[in-house]
């Protein structure tokens, strides 16, 4: 069984999906790769990991989380599995390009692909691919929008200077 509930955070209502277990996906509403709900799926707020989750949320918005620790489920190809497991090891407030992240899973040649991967990341924020810029500095493609991932790299390195 899926379980979805809903979590108003400071920059839009985020959808948050569980297999009862593990938090399998954390989508802004506006996201283009959002998973819609099924109409088997249930809403159901109290489901595990969703308090947990919301908790955690609230902590990270506030500035006083900067690494998650929940129980996520992440289905990709194993490539997808690398880039992402990558993007857990980005710290609060920095940021890397897309290069040094494909040389950081060993396919330096891989931007383009690592590009794409993270923009499927299911478990935005959770799984910090707005950490993730371009060789020159800006910011290139975010699934909630360049507005979104300024915002949250505004916040993570406002909240390291306090």
């Amino acid at each position: 069984m899926i379980y979805f509930t809903f979590y108003e955070s400071p920059i839009q209502s985020l959808r948050l999906v569980s297999d009862g277990r593990s938090l399998i996906g954390l989508y802004m509403m506006s996201e283009k790769h959002h998973l819609t709900p099924h109409s088997d799926w249930l809403e159901d707020a109290t489901i595990a990991p969703f308090p947990q989750a919301k908790q955690q949320l609230t902590a990270y918005f506030a500035g006083s989380l900067t690494e998650f620790d929940l129980p996520l489920q992440m289905s990709g190809t194993p490539f997808q599995q690398r880039v992402w497991q990558a993007l857990k090891t980005i710290p609060y407030g920095t940021t890397i390009s897309y290069g040094e992240l494909a040389q950081q899973i060993g396919q330096p040649t891989a931007s383009r692909a690592v590009g794409l991967t993270n923009g499927r990341n299911p478990l935005s924020i959770v799984v910090p691919c707005h950490r993730v810029i371009g060789a020159n500095g800006k910011l290139t493609g975010y699934g909630g929008g360049l507005a979104r991932k300024q915002w949250l790299l505004d916040h993570e390195r406002l909240r390291i200077v306090d």
